[in-house]
């Protein structure tokens, strides 16, 4: 039988803990046999995990033999990761053991040096700081997961759901899988990645600068058909200035962060009206429904409509 061990560091999360413990422990095989064994490993007897205290039934040698590693997050990942267990597992990983992190688990299996020259996700809210701490690990925060076949990673929170029913499909089929979606109360595959739950803010600029009164008639006029020259020409200044300046106060261009803001500005119709995609399009200031659907997915890596769906309140 295929195991399953999931590693407890201190202050372990107990959402990412408990998720993939439940996922592979509800997984039958069509004779109705469990799919696999489950077992905690954790440095010490007992680990933080936030409001209670956990006891770990196997210590770090519990991993050696096991054919899949969960490595879910803890509350700080900014701390040092004990060298235990990046020893521990290094020597999975060179025994072939497949091993897969949730949500900002990911730091510690970077950690490691796994992950160096691959490409990972982990929350959207700790890419950019993983991504500096990595600088080997592509960090891709758009994403629900990466598998690069041995070493897995997930984004945050749910996102270790999608990736643990990604595995039982790849260990023993879609219909092994989709059964236990449905156990678990949610879709085999989710529309959309990560970036869908991105809160798409613009680039920040510095207090008091000459930008900024530009800035707000931009975000308030995205809905006109607003070229370079329109910008330029309320700026008071040439294309070429404004092109610097813009670059030297918000790190884009001019262009760049209008359609962030149109995109912005449709987040908001989709969520709060019933207006039609076709009317939201002209609302924020996109040429056409088609050039609307198509900036909006890129953007937001998802349809209009799911994104309402998914969001509306």
């Amino acid at each position: 039988m295929h195991t399953v061990a999931v590693l407890a560091l201190d202050q372990v999360i107990a959402f990412d803990l408990a998720a993939p413990i439940e996922v592979f422990s509800r997984t039958r095989l069509p004779d109705g046999r469990p799919a696999y064994r489950l077992r905690i490993c954790a440095p010490a007897p007992e680990v933080g995990a936030g409001p209670f205290t956990l006891r770990a039934p196997y210590g770090l040698d519990g991993l050696a033999d096991a054919d899949t590693i969960i490595v879910p997050g803890v509350a700080d990942p900014s701390l040092p990761v004990p060298d235990e267990v990046l020893r521990a597992l290094r020597e999975a990983a060179a025994n072939g053991t497949r091993i897969a992190s949730v949500c900002v688990g990911a730091f510690v299996l970077a950690a490691t040096g796994l992950l160096d020259g691959l490409r990972a996700t982990t929350h959207w809210v700790a890419a950019a700081e993983l991504a500096a701490r990595h600088p080997k690990v592509t960090v891709d925060p758009d994403v629900l997961y990466v598998d690069n076949g041995q070493f897995l990673t997930s984004a945050g929170a749910a996102a270790g759901l999608d990736l643990c029913l990604h595995m039982i499909r790849a260990d023993h089929g879609s219909a092994v899988a989709a059964d236990t979606a449905r156990l678990s109360v949610m879709p085999l595959e989710r529309e959309g990645g990560q970036a869908q739950f991105i809160v798409h803010q613009q680039p920040p600029t510095p207090a008091g600068a000459g930008m900024e009164p530009l800035l707000r008639w931009m975000e308030e006029h995205c809905d006109l058909e607003l070229s370079l020259q329109d910008i330029a020409a309320h700026a008071g200044i040439s294309t070429r200035t404004l092109n610097r300046r813009f670059r030297e106060q918000t790190g884009t261009t001019p262009l760049q962060w209008l359609h962030r803001a149109r995109v912005r500005r449709a987040q908001y119709l989709l969520e709060s009206t019933t207006h039609s995609v076709d009317r939201i399009a002209v609302q924020a200031g996109f040429g056409s429904p088609t050039a609307f659907r198509e900036r909006f997915k890129r953007v937001v890596g998802t349809s209009p409509q799911a994104y309402r769906r998914a969001f509306r309140g």
